[in-house]
């Protein structure tokens, strides 16, 4: 019975997953994959019982009131904005999880007669595993956490030997799990530990800010790896499955976030790619067609089709209500509003779609790239806000660093309206030589303040 529930909370995870496809199936495909977790906590109780530390089953009842009271306070006081730091501190948890459990399989005794239990190999190479990918994911989930709160620079760090530090890290990795599994040394899954603590910080902090959305997916990935891995250890169906899925998720959505960008994930992990924070362009003779807020504001009352390009400027300055309230405005004008979601625009997979639809925008209005970009040329109004690389038109240009990464099409649009602090790069480093064409108009501007200008302005045509 036990191996049957667990197998229909594997299904709910599936259906869980599916309809996280999708921003309209995406709260009900969250909520079935809770349900999915309730069934397996549940029945993890009653596996519990029948181990030979059964005595201990209200451990896991004080653990889940505990976790549960924190995670629901978390969740609840959390900051649209703030959403990439708690998945990269809950990838983090997940994986060192997952180590606990491992760690926990190294000092079990046998209650019985008192002796160390002697794990087969295949248990013990599983157990090592588990240490070094979850100890890996904690670490390096927690300086790219520090990475998008501001604690620590979003600038990739160069360290001394670049890559080859971190396979070194690797290879003595290797070397204390081959003597703590040979030699059944148990201080070699502490060393080991030790150095995947390091690894997962040298491993991350070369990384630019502006790739966190794939450093938080694969970090996702990871946690599901060691996750399925301490579930071997202790032979656990419901951990193996949760574990497996998640760790399948996450990597194809982390080749989809590198696709995106035109780059593979060796290029995203070891190139030290991004300048994010880098000084202002200096823009020469170029023209730059500066407007106000009333001059934006006439361009969209006299549109019929209007397409908002959201960026991380826009989750900067918290600005999601404010373009949904300047959106509501030119809809009761009978102007068309759409959205246009770049892959990889914002901090996290899906970051563009979270803030909007805390700001109740329809689902049905949020276009991805493919739906977008033939629209663009029909559209009288393109609105940028906070976003600059995913709509560089250098990508289609031969020689340019991002050339082939797949962009909006915001040129194509009759007006483009940018709304940007200043003209300072994106994390590419590079010019964007959309500030300087003639069809581009450039508000230099806080996000929020800019937007609530526009709908004042708006509001008095």
């Amino acid at each position: 019975m036990i191996a049957l529930l667990y197998l229909l909370a594997g299904v709910l995870f599936i259906l869980g997953l599916r309809g996280l496809g999708s921003p309209r199936t995406a709260r009900r495909g969250n909520q079935i994959a809770a349900v999915g977790m309730l069934v397996a906590s549940v029945v993890t109780v009653f596996w519990v019982i029948d181990q030979p530390l059964s005595a201990l089953w209200w451990v896991i009842i004080v653990g889940a009131i505990v976790g549960g009271a924190i995670g629901g306070v978390l969740a609840l006081k959390v900051r649209m904005t703030s959403m990439p730091e708690l998945v990269a501190a809950f990838n983090g948890f997940g994986g060192g999880a997952s180590a606990l459990v491992a760690f926990a399989a190294i000092v079990a005794t046998d209650t019985v007669v008192g002796t160390e239990v002697k794990y087969a190999t295949e248990t013990e190479v599983t157990v090592a595993l588990s240490i070094a990918i979850g100890v890996v994911t904690l670490s390096g989930s927690f300086v790219a956490y520090g990475k998008l709160k501001g604690i620590i620079t979003g600038k990739p760090v160069a360290l001394p030997g670049g890559p080859y530090f971190n396979l070194m890290l690797v290879i003595l990795m290797t070397a204390a799990s081959v003597w703590a599994i040979a030699f059944n040394e148990p201080m070699g899954y502490w060393i080991l530990a030790a150095i995947a603590v390091v690894l997962g910080v040298t491993g991350v902090i070369p990384i630019g800010g502006a790739d966190m959305p794939v450093v938080i997916s694969l970090l996702n990935s990871l946690s599901g790896v060691a996750a399925s891995m301490a579930g071997f250890v202790i032979g656990n169906q419901g951990l193996i499955i949760a574990g497996a899925l998640v760790g399948a998720a996450g990597f194809i959505l982390t080749v989809q976030m590198s696709e995106a960008m035109n780059r593979s994930i060796a290029n995203v992990l070891f190139a030290g790619f991004g300048t994010e924070g880098a000084a202002p362009i200096d823009a020469g003779d170029k023209p730059v067609n500066s407007a106000t807020p009333e001059d934006v504001a006439i361009s969209l009352a006299y549109a019929q089709k209007v397409i908002i390009v959201p960026g991380y400027g826009l989750a900067v300055a918290q600005a999601q209500h404010a373009v949904r309230e300047l959106a509501t405005a030119l809809e009761e004008r009978d102007v068309t509003v759409e959205y246009a979601i770049h892959p990889v625009a914002g901090r996290m997979p899906g970051h563009m779609n979270v803030l909007l639809a805390e700001a109740e925008v329809p689902y049905d209005v949020l276009l991805d790239l493919d739906q977008s970009n033939p629209k663009f040329p029909h559209t009288d109004v393109t609105l940028i806000v906070g976003a600059n690389d995913v709509v560089n038109p250098s990508a289609r240009e031969a020689g340019s660093v991002i050339y082939g990464m797949p962009i909006l099409d915001v040129d194509l649009a009759s007006t483009t309206v940018v709304i940007k602090r200043s003209l300072s790069p994106g994390f590419a480093g590079i010019d964007n030589p959309l500030f300087y064409m003639p069809t581009t108009m450039m508000l230099f501007s806080d996000a929020k303040a800019a937007l609530e200008n526009i709908h004042e302005a708006l509001i008095e045509l």
